[in-house]
């Protein structure tokens, strides 16, 4: 994908201590408007500041003196974005795509367009899309170019459509592009209760008698299962090599692999002859906020190697998937418009685990870093409101204790102040 365009760039830029109001200044009418173009445009912004934990993601205002939309670009209000796991890599400077700090992260999102410059046809003002890009949809308003907006369908929420097209996209291709898979057919999911996994194993009801292993702790398993994992298993207590050959003793048609390490060994002894086995992650590398060295280092030492030689022998391919780096456009539309078709049909649908404010993008990331999560995790633009407190599952007796106990320190502190002003 593309980087941002120049414009997003800020002139202006400063730390954000409180929300401001909605951003303004913005182009409400097509084509262009001078007068409109030229009020400043504030907005929010989630900016990676440096590599390490949570605390180098801050929230920060950006304000441009002028926005001029170059020909064939389009300016998007974001209501949602999708948080991946390429994040959390490109957070401990682990991915490679994602430009130096400081940067704008998030490559997914949907919103709603509110001007169009020069030599745009097939998209207008007010019209709900998604956008796909390399980096910087984490903020409240984005330009991009048109053909890396996908018009929504009317059922459709902003949740669901900053859901699809990094997990869905990737789960077509590996499945159906890659792997070619058949009526009949058996796959090994790993992570199978995350957005890739969810996906993955939705796209797979879509194909006649599909039988799907799907690795993920026990207390994801009667979801999975639901939606439609076969032989869900718990890869926290038992050895999945193990598991799924107790009934599949072949093995299977088809992994995908987004581990990386030793399992991409694993995923490929399962593999039946004329199996196919996807390696499309590297999951394994991260076990903590900051980077392992020793994580990265067993990762790499026990990755999978092999020659021409040897798959000839096994009648077995091994194939590759980096969304980040598939630059046809072409093909990302024509596969985006499937998805959509498949969603109208109802055959579809992004499960969201959990949404989260920009404020709250630490919680967001560390839910998903611990495989908490079932499902997507969305992140929304949206300022919190300050009456909106974390849900919390605490006995009335514990927020009573709280409540009190956070009572008290605010008294012991104006004790403090008060003392402070008389000394």
């Amino acid at each position: 994908f593309e980087a941002p365009t120049q414009q997003q760039q800020p002139e202006q830029e400063k730390v954000l201590d409180e929300a401001p109001p909605a951003a303004s200044g913005a182009p409400k009418e097509s084509g262009s408007s001078p007068a409109a173009e030229e009020k400043p445009l504030s907005y929010r912004s989630l900016v990676l500041t440096g590599y390490g934990g949570y605390d180098k993601i801050k929230l920060q205002v950006k304000t441009h003196n002028k926005l001029q939309l170059k020909a064939g670009e389009v300016l998007v209000r974001v209501k949602a974005c999708g948080l991946n796991f390429a994040e959390l890599l490109g957070r401990q400077g682990l991915y490679e795509r994602l430009p130096p700090p400081p940067v704008t992260m998030g490559m997914e999102g949907s919103g709603v367009i509110e001007a169009v410059g020069d030599n745009v046809e097939d998209r207008k003002v007010g019209d709900r899309v998604i956008v796909l890009i390399r980096c910087g949809m984490w903020q409240e308003v984005v330009v991009v170019s048109a053909d890396q907006t996908f018009l929504m369908p009317e059922q459709m929420s902003f949740e669901e459509g900053a859901a699809i097209p990094v997990n869905y996209i990737s789960a077509y291709m590996m499945l159906f592009d890659m792997a070619n898979v058949r009526p009949g057919k058996s796959i090994l999911i790993h992570m199978a209760a995350g957005g890739v996994g969810i996906a993955a194993t939705q796209l797979c009801q879509t194909v006649q008698d599909v039988t799907v292993f799907g690795t993920a702790s026990a207390s994801k398993h009667e979801t999975i299962a639901q939606g439609g994992v076969t032989h869900p298993i718990d890869y926290r207590t038992k050895d999945y090599v193990e598991e799924v050959r107790k009934i599949s003793p072949n093995g299977v048609d088809i992994v995908l692999d987004p581990l990386s390490g030793s399992d991409t060994q694993k995923g490929f002894n399962l593999l039946k002859p004329m199996g196919t086995l996807i390696v499309f992650g590297a999951a394994n590398v991260v076990t903590g906020q900051r980077r392992n060295l020793l994580a990265m280092a067993k990762t790499w030492y026990n990755q999978f190697t092999l020659n021409t030689l040897k798959l000839m022998q096994t009648n077995k391919a091994v194939g590759g998937f980096h969304l980040g780096h598939l630059t046809d456009q072409q093909l990302i539309t024509k596969t985006m418009e499937k998805l959509m078709e498949l969603y109208k049909q109802g055959k579809i649908k992004p499960c969201i685990d959990s949404c989260y404010h920009f404020e709250e993008v630490a919680d967001a990331m560390r839910r998903m870093h611990e495989r908490k999560n079932i499902g997507k995790v969305i992140l929304l633009p949206e300022p919190k409101k300050k009456e909106e407190e974390p849900k919390s599952n605490a006995e009335p007796g514990e927020k009573v204790e709280k409540t009190e106990s956070a009572a008290n320190k605010k008294k012991e502190e104006a004790t403090e102040e008060v003392k402070a002003e008389k000394d």
